[in-house]
């Protein structure tokens, strides 16, 4: 079920409602406290662009596989963008790229019980109809700059739910090394040397060789030798 909102502070935040259930949608046209990665913010602007949050409730997955959604969402988001006929990449973690321009931003938050999951929380900010952004947002883009055409919003939601329903299943049914395999195929700059920043601000060139199941990045330096990082360790540097 959809359920849309003109405004709200944060869609994220009205997801965490009990009446919503697996698979419920909310979706405002306007966040006034939308939040992304990193503790930033999240700006779009009213009436362009897709800004919701979806339901799941993925009781049977222990929380040390929890990375396996971040999978799932990032990997639907590029079968959407596919049907759509744009070509994406999953840079890592949770944004989807159109060549080195950020076209959707993902939050993903969970909650526990016991050992596994209970219930989680994604909210995605995609840049739909938008052509003019803030100076700054260091590297947005839109599907309409890409394209320069206008889309019809609610026919991409429709559409990225049944992506987000068919990459679940597939998690349900135990296929992990599919999703693995596929995330990796679309993983931005991988095999690629690139320059990274660590969290002291050091620079090196690196090629990201993958991600754990467990969610760090692996870089391979220059020596050749490969290390993994966890989110907020490592930066990539555009």
């Amino acid at each position: 079920m959809i359920y849309k909102k003109q405004s709200t502070t944060s869609t994220n935040d009205d997801a965490r409602s009990t009446e919503l259930h697996h698979m419920d949608v909310v979706w405002a046209e306007w966040q006034s406290a939308g939040r992304g990665q990193r503790g930033h913010s999240w700006h779009s602007v009213e009436n362009e662009n897709l800004t919701f949050s979806v339901v799941l409730e993925p009781r049977f997955l222990p929380i040390v596989e929890q990375f396996l959604l971040s999978e799932v969402v990032a990997l639907a988001l590029v079968a959407t963008m596919k049907e759509w006929g744009i070509e994406c990449r999953i840079k890592w973690t949770n944004d989807i790229y159109v060549g080195d321009k950020k076209a959707v931003g993902i939050l993903i938050e969970h909650s526990y019980s016991g050992g596994k999951l209970s219930r989680t929380i994604v909210g995605i900010g995609i840049n739909v109809n938008q052509r003019e952004f803030s100076a700054d947002i260091p590297n947005p883009v839109s599907l309409a700059l890409l394209t320069d055409k206008n889309y019809d919003r609610e026919a991409l939601l429709k559409q990225f739910e049944k992506c987000l329903s068919c990459r679940y299943s597939q998690l349900q049914n135990g296929e992990w090394g599919k999703l693995q395999t596929d995330y990796h195929s679309a993983l931005y700059r991988r095999d690629e040397k690139h320059t990274y920043a660590l969290a002291d601000g050091t620079r090196f060139e690196g090629v990201i060789r993958g991600v754990k199941p467990t969610g760090d990045l692996i870089v391979e330096w220059e020596d050749g030798k490969q290390r993994s990082y966890l989110f907020k360790e490592i930066e990539f540097v555009l």
